[in-house]
């Protein structure tokens, strides 16, 4: 997905494009300020309009802060993270988490009873056998995907509201917040730029989470152009977002060839195997978590199921791998 008016080469925590004309204001244009930095495992990058340009900077800067620490608390890499730490211990013992990771974590089990388990935040073991983590994948042996799957399954999760603990039901059960963490980091910068004073921003997670506020100068919304699965040089559609969020999975995201077939990194927790079938999916939503979350249950299920158990509030275009010639993505209002 390409996001227009934002740079294609992106640097890690470095303010790499600054409008600040001194007569910008003064001549009725606003101020544009764009930065990016790498925090868990992507690039984050900010584009903002405003009238002043220490009060951009500092909102700008807030939000950069907002996620690094996000990364602190949602890293599955780092060992003190508090989502490590449930990892390492809920199967021993109820593990009590703060109320924002306890949130987290309800509002994960409900998108897995929401998409039939398609969804599922304890994917870990699955990913591990499959070489998609700290990697870019292998084909396992049936008996690894086997054992693997056996530990893998959101129902194993037990969470008490009242205490703010999370139990694992097995051992060996391990949450991946790859499938949400995105998200929910870009809703969380959006609100700090909010509180700031931002009205007019683009918050963006590697191109494939994307918060769209307000809209830039003259224009009706945030052009957004959705890239081709099979050419990522050129865009099947064109989006304009206001207020509003778009996600996008992708089988040529991370994946592996073996035996003549290509294995990508979205897997399917009720079978164990990378799911197949279609190119892309992008969902629309009013909050990035959302958008994030469902295009997975949509990537794996495919168009027909989405359109009975997808909720209302969503937007979605799929491309499939056995699509028409003339009609090779569609989309589902």
């Amino acid at each position: 997905m390409a996001v227009n008016s934002l740079p294609r080469k992106q640097t890690a925590i470095v303010l790499f494009a600054l409008a600040l004309s001194a007569n910008a204001v003064q001549g009725g244009e606003l101020l544009r300020l764009e930065q990016s930095a790498t925090a868990m495992g992507s690039t984050y990058s900010i584009a903002v309009y405003g009238e002043d340009q220490t009060a951009m900077e500092n909102a700008v800067g807030q939000a950069f802060d907002e996620v690094r620490r996000l990364d602190e608390l949602l890293s599955n890499y780092k060992p003190e993270s508090e989502w490590s730490q449930v990892n390492r211990f809920a199967a021993a013992r109820p593990v009590k988490t703060t109320p924002e990771l306890f949130g987290l974590l309800a509002a994960c089990v409900e998108y897995s009873r929401a998409s039939e388990g398609s969804f599922d935040i304890t994917v870990g073991p699955l990913m591990r056998v499959w070489g998609f983590y700290k990697g870019t994948g292998h084909m396992p042996r049936k008996a690894e995907i086997e054992t693997a799957r056996a530990i893998t399954g959101w129902q194993n999760m037990q969470l008490d509201p009242a205490a703010s603990t999370v139990r694992f039901r097995k051992s060996g059960i391990e949450m991946d917040p790859g499938g949400i963490g995105k998200g929910y980091a870009v809703d969380r910068m959006v609100n700090v730029l909010r509180r700031n004073g931002i009205k007019a921003g683009l918050v963006s997670a590697s191109g494939s989470s994307i918060f769209a506020m307000g809209t830039p100068p003259g224009e009706d919304g945030w052009h957004i152009e959705i890239k081709d699965p099979h050419d990522q040089s050129k865009s099947v559609e064109e989006v304009v977002l206001k207020d509003e969020s778009m996600s996008t999975s992708g089988s040529y995201e991370k994946f592996f060839k073996a035996d003549g077939r290509i294995y990508s990194h979205i897997m399917d927790p009720r079978t164990g195997y990378p799911a197949k079938g279609m190119l892309s999916v992008s969902v629309i939503a009013p909050l990035t978590i959302d958008s994030e979350a469902w295009t997975k249950p949509y990537f794996i299920n495919g168009l027909e199921w989405a359109k009975t158990h997808g909720p209302r509030k969503l937007r979605a275009y799929f491309c499939e791998e056995k699509a028409k010639a003339n009609q090779p993505c569609v989309w589902l209002q």
